[in-house]
């Protein structure tokens, strides 16, 4: 793939409606490039590998010209480019460039299905397509990337109910501010780099999504005083001996970056709004990790923190050598740089890093002291399902369910099976009782929960039509057991069942 100058003039969107009409007529789209190039070169183009999709466009339709033009970005004829797009205006915006008589892109054009199947599109620098084990090899300050694994992420476990306002730190490419457009009245999309702003000016453009106000600053400092009901960030997050690239490397001492935004956003929400954040921290020796994000949540906000992945500081200063390209350098020079990044860890005290998410929602009963804080923080590398973010907002529904019903209203209560979940049985083939039983959800977090037969029998008879004290006194006598001890200690464990997600009240779930 060519690259170019950071330095060159970006395009403008003064004729995006005509470009956009093109792309959709030449089918450019996620279906139509899966359609045209297959799976596997559909896969190989996400892992940065061009060659497969080269050989799936050797032809002359527009849908070619425009995969070889803003995908591979090769040079196309410029009689081929003409009947793929409206030449005189991609040319007149910056879209394209002549050499001769060839056109050339100026900028990655990449095809993004919404999720309500729109047709999207997400501009960024040429040769910036975030994919491959390789990175993407550049070193430039201010580049600005694609749509990548981390984006994704993060538009998936947002909260998308209709709000106000909505805030973008950070906005690279403009992916988020672009899914938050379909639900925010006034979106706002902030970034340290100038040329991000013009980046996202052109995803929404050429997405036909609405206008954002777009500011530069670092973190919440474009914004002034303003709150919002929304805001989400993929901040550049590495921790790093330095900050040589914007796009990953924050500029602070160790996650300092992450802790600042967390800490900060409790004052930019307003009351019932959501802040979704991706996040690296650090596992310092003689301290509880979880004790250390626990710290980063503000006053007034429950808190659900996931740690994704752990690696260890060589494999994580390995990851990031290889992203910015440095292993294909001097080796020695590559080595220098790989004790700077085991350096700074150690000046740290640090042993691992940690991924994941933090969502916080700004709650008025816990900054009232009415009510404690909900921070859950826990470790699930397992996979999910996308998108996740119907999963976010019912966690913290039940949060505040559980916070309202001590253990008597939850024995009155009436419950229901989450219709995603199912019962396994695990035992030595032809024993007459499994050795245990599993709960397991097939949607959402995908999470599973061993039980004991009280407890799979418990949930196997929710269906809403008795109270959970009914359902315990019908077990004790099916069992021989004493009814009243029962009572007793059965409500944790339905506590923990309905803060996971397996067991619903009655109502919510004839609402679902």
């Amino acid at each position: 793939m060519s690259t170019t100058s950071l330095t060159s003039r970006l395009p403008v969107p003064a004729h995006a409606a005509r470009l956009r009409e093109a792309l959709l007529a030449a089918d450019f789209t996620a279906d139509g490039l899966l359609e045209l190039l297959g799976a596997p070169a559909y896969a190989a183009l996400a892992r940065s590998e061009t060659v497969p999709a080269l050989r799936a466009t050797r032809g002359d339709s527009p849908l070619e010209i425009l995969v070889r033009l803003f995908l591979l970005q090769g040079a196309v004829p410029v009689e081929r480019a003409g009947a793929a797009l409206p030449l005189e205006e991609c040319l007149a915006d910056g879209w394209v460039e002549r050499d001769g008589g060839e056109v050339r892109a100026v900028v990655d054009i990449r095809p993004y299905s919404g999720p309500d199947g729109q047709d999207w599109f997400i501009v960024s620098d040429l040769g910036c397509a975030v994919g491959g084990a390789g990175g993407i090899g550049r070193k430039d300050e201010g580049v600005v990337l694609g749509v990548g694994g981390a984006s994704t992420t993060l538009a998936g476990i947002t909260v998308r109910t209709p709000v106000a306002s909505a805030l973008d730190l950070g906005t690279g490419s403009g992916i988020q501010a672009l899914h938050a457009a379909q639900h925010a009245t006034l979106v706002t999309a902030t970034d340290l780099n100038p040329r991000a702003l013009d980046f996202t000016r052109l995803t929404l453009a050429l997405s036909g999504a609405r206008e954002a106000e777009l500011l530069q600053g670092s973190l919440f400092e474009p914004v002034d005083g303003d709150t919002y009901d929304l805001i989400v960030s993929n901040p550049p997050f590495v921790i790093s001996p330095g900050a040589r690239l914007t796009y990953r490397d924050g500029g602070m001492g160790g996650d300092d970056l992450c802790r600042t935004l967390v800490q900060e956003a409790g004052e930019r929400l307003n009351d019932g709004g959501y802040a979704h954040f991706l996040a690296n921290w650090q596992h310092v020796e003689g301290e509880d990790w979880q004790d250390r994000l626990r710290s980063w949540v503000p006053r007034g906000c429950d808190a659900w923190i996931v740690q994704r992945e752990v690696q260890d500081i060589t494999q994580y200063a390995e990851l990031w050598l290889r992203d910015s390209g440095d292993h294909r350098e001097d080796p020695e020079r590559y080595r220098e740089r790989y004790e700077a990044w085991l350096d700074e860890f150690e000046a740290r005290r640090t042993k691992a890093v940690g991924f994941g998410w933090i969502t916080l929602r700004k709650n008025p009963a816990v900054a009232s002291g009415a009510v404690e804080p909900s921070i859950v923080i826990e470790e699930w590398p397992h996979p999910v399902e996308q998108p996740l973010g119907d999963t976010v907002r019912a966690h913290f529904e039940r949060q505040d369910y559980l916070r309202s019903h001590d253990d008597a209203a939850l024995l009155a209560e009436h419950f229901a099976l989450a219709p995603e979940v199912v019962q396994e049985q695990v035992g030595l083939p032809g024993a007459e009782d499994p050795e245990h039983v599993v709960l397991r959800q097939n949607r959402g977090m995908r999470r599973a929960t061993k039980v004991d037969h009280v407890g799979a029998g418990f949930a196997g008879v929710c269906d809403g039509s008795l109270s959970a004290g009914r359902i315990l006194d019908a077990i004790g006598q099916l069992m021989g057991e004493d009814p009243v001890l029962l009572r007793d200690r059965t409500p944790q464990a339905i506590r923990l069942l309905v803060e996971e997600g397996f067991l619903l009240p009655a109502g919510e779930a004839q609402q679902g």
